[in-house]
């Protein structure tokens, strides 16, 4: 079967808008979720402008073309799965509306690719981060605004730490997350979904002093931070603090750690938490509920450390074991 005639076809653009509206309306896709198919389906209509085709009429040898385009440019096996993926979505998109009497990405078949083992910090590690931002947080000779930064940077990583939640879901937490003796924070996560997230002793204590410095500090209700709706406000367009400003922060304190920065982000500090657990006996399908994943195989990627558990037990506990 073909596609529909030149006449009738919509522009990649207006494809692309339309597509993203489906995926905010329908499945609850979030602004970082829409930017990344946005960007994506833009390389490939780029892509597609060179060859002289357009989603409406592309086949499925041109999405191979483009898929081995991606190889020749250096992409990882990962990022071409991803833009894989995006294509199988679109495509599923235009034959559901009737865009396309076919799919041409149907048959394809992705890069082999292993699912590569995440970063994690060790036990050690994220004790000396908290150490270190601590004792920023509480240096006597910072001016006022700096002393608050540094007590917004210990907050946001024992909270981190304590939940697992992931940055975007962090960044956005609000003001009333931190009401006092609150045991548990209602979290939105993606797809709009919301979840119940236990909060330990220290990162109630991180946000109450927290806090308590911003309602110490304001002079000008307006445009302090203790009138704003969010834990994290910030000046720029989303009135909070950014994903990227934190990374920056978090890095900058692995560097005064003694760490490498390379290897410290929001992310791997959210493996950090799955990895400490399960290393410590919870149970996969808990950590999957307490990180937020609606399917058990994405939580599974964190089963080595399940597997080296069971290991070191029956090394050390089982009576025919070498000693």
């Amino acid at each position: 079967m073909r596609a529909r005639s030149s006449a009738s076809k919509p522009s990649d653009t207006q494809l692309t808008g339309l597509f993203l509206d489906m995926l905010a309306a329908e499945q609850g896709a979030g602004p970082n979720t829409l930017d990344a198919y946005r960007r994506d389906l833009t390389d490939f209509s780029e892509f597609l402008g060179r060859v002289g085709h357009a989603f409406a009429d592309a086949e499925t040898q041109t999405l191979r073309d483009y898929l081995a385009d991606l190889d020749t440019r250096g992409f990882k096996s990962t990022s071409i799965a991803r833009r894989l993926s995006a294509l199988r979505h679109l495509y599923r998109f235009l034959l559901n509306e009737r865009i396309r009497t076919d799919d041409p990405a149907a048959i394809l078949s992705g890069p082999k690719r292993g699912r590569g083992l995440p970063k994690v910090l060790s036990i050690a590690d994220v004790d000396r981060m908290l150490r270190r931002a601590k004792e920023l947080s509480e240096a006597e000779d910072a001016s006022p605004s700096k002393r608050l930064r540094a007590l917004r940077l210990y907050c946001l990583l024992e909270v981190l730490y304590a939940t697992g939640l992931r940055v975007s879901e962090l960044v956005a937490l609000p003001r009333t997350a931190a009401k006092r003796d609150a045991r548990m924070i209602v979290v939105r996560g993606k797809g709009n979904k919301e979840r119940l997230v236990p909060l330990n002793e220290a990162s109630r204590q991180a946000m109450a002093d927290y806090l308590a410095a911003t309602e110490a500090g304001k002079t000008d209700k307006k445009n302090s931070v203790a009138a704003s709706k969010w834990l994290f406000p910030s000046f720029g367009e989303s009135g909070h603090l950014t994903r990227q400003h934190f990374a920056r922060d978090l890095k900058e304190l692995a560097v005064a750690s003694g760490l490498q920065a390379r290897l410290v982000s929001p992310h791997v500090l959210r493996h950090a938490f799955a990895s400490h657990l399960l290393h410590n006996g919870a149970d996969l399908r808990i950590v999957q509920t307490l990180l937020g994943h609606t399917d058990i195989s994405t939580t599974q990627i964190y089963t080595h450390v399940v597997e080296e558990r069971l290991k070191s037990l029956v090394r050390d506990l089982h009576p025919l074991a070498e000693k």
